[in-house]
């Protein structure tokens, strides 16, 4: 399993303050937690820990919880979420699992120990023909500061598969906050803007964030091109890991299989259902080859009772709209 953890990092802060949600960073105990304030209406709030807290084998994280909660309630937090990479000792407090979360809770892993050749070779032969489709058709793919080509390409692809994208100052300021660890990968036909991509490098990981594509250019297979171009990346920034950043559970039946990557990253749990919103994306991601990782479910500490349950109720509506 991947220790390294971009969510716990003081980019990942900094990223958040860009934003203007609230942020600490806590310690106690050997146990550590970058805390993220989101706010709700009437001045209320909820309180993420994206993968995290941190804490050592063997050691617990009550004291730091301690910390957190007393923050908490002084913020009008309703519930503390919390979605560590790994299982953390948390013995004083009682957690519910919580329905939705930030981050997948399976995801998909290239080993870049291994050599490009061998990557490919790993790849289902799908995967590594659609990039040489790709390369065949002329489409070039290059880093980029085009935020507004690459948001064009977004709004296309949301409005082709109904989900919300960000307002356009969320990728801007997560390629600031992250530089120059992140990185905006255009794929170009005949000097046209046709797939994007959203990369970050960190450390040992390859992160790959957000993805966009034109439709009406499917034929040309430029996302297959974007994603072997960040592999290479990666790989040549001392990577020793490539993330799909999540996966639909298995099981889950694909919506669409059009060979283009639409969402990622962020945005819902795993939980399985008979439109899991990345199934089709998946079926994508798949036929790079890697390996399935799991990580713990996401869990939330009520703070409030009232208002939590009037806030699951909220989003229980919304999501049957």
């Amino acid at each position: 399993m991947i220790k390294f953890n971009l969510w716990q990092h003081s980019l990942w802060q900094k990223f958040q303050e860009s934003l203007g949600r609230k942020t600490w960073r806590l310690t106690a105990d050997h146990a550590s937690a970058l805390v993220i304030r989101h706010p709700l209406p009437l001045g209320l709030c909820w309180f993420e820990i994206p993968r995290g807290p941190i804490a050592p084998e063997g050691h617990s994280a009550d004291k730091l919880f301690e910390e957190v909660v007393a923050i908490a309630k002084k913020e009008k937090a309703i519930f503390v979420r919390l979605s560590p990479y790994e299982e953390i000792r948390i013995s004083n407090f009682e957690f519910r699992i919580s329905s939705q979360d930030h981050h997948p809770e399976t995801s998909l892993i290239i080993d870049l120990a291994q050599s490009e050749d061998d990557i490919l070779k790993q790849m289902k032969p799908k995967g590594r023909y659609n990039i040489k489709v790709a390369q065949k058709n002329g489409v070039t793919v290059t880093p980029s500061h085009d935020i507004d080509a690459f948001y064009h390409l977004l709004k296309k692809t949301t409005g082709r598969d109904g989900f919300a994208a960000h307002p356009i100052s969320y990728y801007r300021k997560i390629l600031e906050s992250l530089a120059p660890h992140a990185q905006l990968l255009l794929a170009h036909y005949e000097g046209k803007p046709v797939a994007g991509g959203i990369f970050v490098y960190l450390h040992d990981s390859g992160i790959y964030y957000y993805g966009a594509s034109d439709y009406e250019h499917r034929n040309l297979m430029a996302p297959y091109l974007i994603q072997w171009t960040a592999i290479q990346e990666a790989k040549k920034r001392g990577c020793k890991h490539y993330d799909f950043l999540g996966i639909a559970p298995e099981g889950a039946p694909p919506e669409r299989s059009n060979g283009s990557p639409v969402r990622t990253g962020t945005g819902g749990s795993d939980r399985a259902g008979k439109n899991h919103p990345w199934a089709g994306v998946t079926e994508f991601k798949h036929k790079f080859g890697g390996a399935v990782v799991h990580y713990p479910k996401a869990q939330e500490l009520i703070i409030k009772r009232f208002w939590y349950w009037v806030y699951q109720a909220y989003k229980r509506i919304r999501n049957t709209l």
